[in-house]
């Protein structure tokens, strides 16, 4: 490990406000999902009758699942500009600006009016809204895993940047839990009610993110001049290869969730295999286990290294498609909250966990935030439309496609991994042993 790359990591025991940040974000990333994964709930089991009615539940599904991916598809815009922005003026405005706009597009969600009650402007009310919750969300991962990255002493960097990505199984804990309450309340209620109530988030979020300190990593870089005029051109130009192994990835986390989560959701639904609320039941106990599974597999990752951990869970992944849906389809409640929790808390878990302190690791401090958030995002739009993708498999293949569509994710995955460089290998864990001890050793002399 270079001197150089050392420097880029930040200090070697951290910064005293390391934990505070990594709470910062974490609570962002939070808020952030509780967002954007309300949505999906809402699409699988509500929007394909409030927005898009017909005589055919599977098409009234597909059109809604199609407006979801259409968030997707814009968060790469998002990732590019929150990444531009975080490389230019800093990780901590882009976390404020991406939590406001997220905000007020959620809670205008809550009021928007039906197909029956404007016709054809509901939908296109609601596709115009969840490209703005795109945007935002595109701009967030960046800006909150590196604030907590390069806070993190370099021996923690997965277990600080793990209470990040930890915060997605919360903000889907939250969210299911919410919806698993309103779902007894009358009409439209049983929807609006939990994007009405995430401006409550927005506010506590907004408050504890204003008291989070700028990156000690940005601060170097713009005090030794060099910023760059526009990072997104020098890193597709420098990295663009990083940056598609970035996006496989990402493909095997994200868009498996697509599948696993999302689509799940609607396929137990439609098909009549769980009611809505033993549905929601079993997304919950999965988000409550996930809290501290991403944790300890991004601690993981500190222990062993970054690649070793991805390699196995995207193998897991690529074999458990078929398992995932022979499963699903007992209709028995505690095989479908096994089927959820392995799903979840594996393939998504995981990998999402190992992604907190590996992406940053491949580029360089000047390009960090522009380079990591387009390979987080770019493969969002992947994800965002899988689910409408899963729904014409199973027209077409009935269940062993989504089944085949989850492995085939998971044996993208794999592959990304294997020709993807490891950041922490064991030589770069005793070179920082070794300069760590060295650096104590000088203090008392200096």
């Amino acid at each position: 490990m270079s001197s150089e790359a050392l420097r880029q990591r930040g200090a070697p025991d951290g910064t005293p406000e390391a934990k505070r940040v990594a709470v910062g974000s974490s609570i962002g990333a939070v808020i952030e999902t509780y967002d954007f994964i309300g949505f999906g709930t809402a699409a699988a089991l509500y929007f394909g009758t409030a927005f898009f009615p017909g005589e055919d539940p599977v098409i009234g599904a597909l059109a809604s699942f199609a407006t979801l991916g259409v968030g997707f598809l814009a968060r790469p815009l998002g990732g590019i500009v929150g990444g531009h922005l975080g490389d230019k003026v800093g990780r901590k405005p882009v976390l404020v600006m991406s939590l406001i706009i997220m905000g007020l597009a959620t809670f205008a969600i809550g009021l928007l009016p039906t197909y029956q009650t404007v016709g054809l402007l509901a939908p296109v009310l609601l596709v115009v809204v969840r490209i703005v919750q795109g945007l935002a969300f595109g701009a967030e991962w960046g800006g909150a895993i590196l604030m907590s990255y390069e806070h993190a002493p370099w021996k923690k960097k997965g277990q600080y940047t793990g209470m990040v990505q930890a915060g997605f199984p919360i903000g889907l804990l939250l969210a299911n839990l919410v919806f698993l309450f309103s779902v007894h309340l009358p009409g439209s209620w049983a929807w609006r009610l939990p994007f009405l109530a995430s401006i409550i988030l927005v506010a506590v979020g907004l408050i504890i993110r204003s008291k989070v300190p700028e990156s000690p990593v940005f601060e170097e870089t713009k005090s030794s001049n060099a910023l760059l005029t526009s990072p997104i051109r020098v890193v597709i130009r420098d990295d663009w290869r990083t940056i598609l192994r970035g996006i496989g990835l990402r493909v095997a986390e994200t868009a498996a969730y697509a599948v696993s989560v999302t689509y799940m959701i609607s396929y137990l639904h439609t098909e009549g295999l769980a009611t809505n609320q033993e549905t929601l039941t079993a997304l919950c106990i999965a988000a409550g286990i996930g809290i501290l599974a991403t944790f300890l597999w991004a601690s993981l990752t500190d222990r062993i290294g970054r690649k070793p951990v991805y390699i196995g869970v995207c193998a897991f992944t690529a074999l458990f498609g078929i398992p995932m849906f022979l499963m699903a389809n007992t209709g028995l409640f505690p095989v479908i909250v096994i089927t959820v929790v392995l799903a979840y808390n594996i393939s998504q878990n995981a990998l999402a966990g190992v992604q907190g302190p590996w992406f940053p690791e491949l580029f360089n401090a000047e390009t960090r935030s522009s380079g990591a958030s387009l390979a987080y995002q770019i493969s969002a739009m992947v994800s965002g439309f899988t689910p409408f993708l899963t729904t014409l498999l199973y027209i077409w293949l009935n269940w062993v496609g989504p089944a085949l569509l989850f492995s085939l994710y998971g044996l993208i995955g794999l592959i990304a991994a294997a020709v993807t460089r490891e950041t922490w290998t064991r030589k770069d864990r005793e070179a920082t042993d070794r300069y760590i001890a060295e650096l104590e050793h000088e203090a008392p002399a200096g």
